[in-house]
């Protein structure tokens, strides 16, 4: 009898915890507006090495990435001419070979900087992270780090 309770304790602490995951706020996705999204899909598939996922419209301007276990990256075709965005404003993606991604880099000749803005730089934080930052074909900055949380 004491198992029977005891499991039964352990289900609904199970049960309880998994509700509560439900319940918490998550990223479900970030979208980007885009100038070109062919460039743009190339770019996030071929040097970031991100994988689609299916989207619902199919009408050509829009592209799914995946991101993580529930979020994505939803890029969107239509705007007219690239911007100008902060540094400070950007998303940051974790690579599982770091000197591999920057090989990548040089491989075909994206440039990318330190956070002070030094070309083909790597910064290391005070934790030991190493990151480096790059912009996207329509200027959206990017970083990219080791990190391994």
């Amino acid at each position: 009898m004491k198992k029977c309770i005891l499991t039964f304790c352990m289900i609904c602490a199970v049960a309880l915890q998994l509700n509560a995951q439900k319940t918490k706020v998550h990223i479900n996705h970030t979208a980007i507006y885009v100038v070109d999204i062919q460039k743009t899909a190339s770019f996030y598939t071929n040097i970031i090495g991100l994988d689609t996922v299916p989207e619902p419209f199919h009408d050509g301007k829009h592209i799914w990435y995946s991101t993580g276990e529930h979020s994505m990256l939803h890029v969107i075709q239509g705007a007219t001419a690239k911007r100008d965005y902060y540094k400070n404003q950007h998303t940051c993606f974790t690579v599982p070979d770091f000197n591999a991604f920057i090989d990548k880099l040089k491989a075909v000749n994206w440039t990318w900087e330190d956070v002070s803005g030094n070309k083909n730089a790597i910064t290391t934080r005070v934790d030991g992270v190493h990151q480096i930052w790059l912009q996207d074909p329509d200027g959206y900055w990017l970083e990219i780090n080791d990190d391994k949380y």
